[in-house]
């Protein structure tokens, strides 16, 4: 049985070889750089700086955690495994509830989520389960930053004002938690199938005529099968500061491929958000959407036409899971009484965002529309 162990690479430090600071990540650059001395590190060079975790050096491992033990178990896996020195605060929205924990000294008078000045220092604890792996950033803040100018530049229904009450100088470039969950299913399943058949029906028509028509029928028959489905990074947010439904529109992350085991120089400088989803309730959000699936699957092996009365029974094993990080550029902005997010995937680019309507260009469109329809009808009289 597996056990959570805080990952050696949290504990590492990778000093600068010039002056022996902090190295931070830059996804401009995408390679680690000192913020005293400009000094760029390539992360192959950077695992064997001197001083540098041994076990980074060798290449950590990213392990599926086994998620009975760690239920059994609530303590095991505690603490963000920071290096002694290492400047940690936390502070908590009044506004969203969302807790963010800034590595490196850096502050915040606003919440970066929800735009919010009701903020207050948040007692740091050991109960947050470590996050093992992440993604870092790779889209840069310049790239980020023509994004959104396009974006907006694509909002036909938005107001005039909407370019300067969303300024782009409130993007931040922040770490969301998420779990993820791996699990082989095994199914059986019972329905009744429906097998469509056509009989001929006479009728009389409105003139009193006999007619012929086909009318079709339904046999019902019993069916029943099995199937066998492994669920594969399977992803849950851990996050309240970013809305839900954006951050579903900018999914996936290529958690499979490219993630990293965890080192504070990639979050150092950065905003990282605290898990407030625990592993109980994601675990939880975990099976019903696996549940829901299965069904789905099972309903399509079903022969036929048609289908009623579907029953799945499903069996779940070796369960596992991961904390993960992920990057996500993040605007916040408030229009009117309104707070609106627009998100942009760190990793692949992909941007969804929120925003307010102008019931004025809404209002000239239709009459424009209408217009031209009552144009179009007069020339053809």
């Amino acid at each position: 049985m597996a056990e959570i162990n805080v990952p050696a690479a949290a504990l590492g430090k990778h000093p600068c070889p010039e002056c022996g600071g902090d190295l931070q990540w830059n996804a401009a650059k995408q390679a680690l750089v000192c913020p005293y001395c400009g000094t760029i590190v390539p992360c192959a060079e950077a695992s064997a700086t001197p001083g540098a975790n041994a076990s980074a050096a060798a290449g950590a491992s990213i392990v599926e955690q086994d998620l009975e033990a760690a239920l059994r178990n609530p303590a095991s896996g505690r603490g963000w495994g920071e290096q002694p020195g290492d400047q940690k605060r936390e502070v908590q929205c009044q506004s969203c509830r969302a807790i963010s924990v800034f590595v490196g000294g850096k502050v915040a008078t606003r919440c970066e989520f929800c735009g919010s000045p009701s903020i207050i220092a948040h007692e740091s604890t050991s109960e947050a389960i470590t996050p093992q792996s992440l993604l870092a950033f790779k889209v840069s803040e310049g790239q980020m930053r023509e994004s959104l100018r396009q974006w907006y530049g694509s909002r036909w229904f938005a107001p005039n004002k909407l370019k300067s009450a969303a300024l782009t100088d409130t993007l931040h470039g922040v770490y969301l938690p998420y779990w993820t969950f791996d699990a082989q299913v095994n199914a059986h399943w019972r329905a009744e199938a429906g097998h469509h058949y056509y009989e001929s029906e006479s009728y009389r028509d409105d003139k009193g005529e006999t007619q012929t028509r086909q009318v079709q029928r339904t046999r019902w028959v019993p069916a029943a099968g099995s199937l066998a489905h492994f669920f594969d990074d399977a992803l849950v947010p851990g996050t309240t500061g970013v809305h839900a439904a954006l951050l579903r529109q900018i999914e996936p992350f290529p958690t499979l491929t490219d993630l990293k085991p965890y080192s504070p120089e990639f979050v150092r400088g950065w905003t990282v958000e605290r898990y407030q989803i625990d592993l109980h309730k994601a675990a939880k959000l975990n099976q019903d959407d696996m549940q829901a699936q299965i069904k789905t699957l099972c309903r399509r092996e079903v022969p036929g036409d048609t289908q009623r009365n579907l029953q799945v029974e499903a069996t779940y094993r070796g369960r596992t899971f991961k904390h993960i990080l992920v990057p996500v550029w993040l605007v916040s902005y408030t229009y009117g009484a309104r707070n609106f997010q627009v998100l942009v995937n760190g990793y692949t680019g992909a941007i969804a965002g929120e925003q307010p309507y102008s019931w004025v260009k809404i209002t000239f469109a239709v009459l424009a529309v209408l217009i031209l329809i009552i144009l179009a009808l007069a020339l053809k009289h």
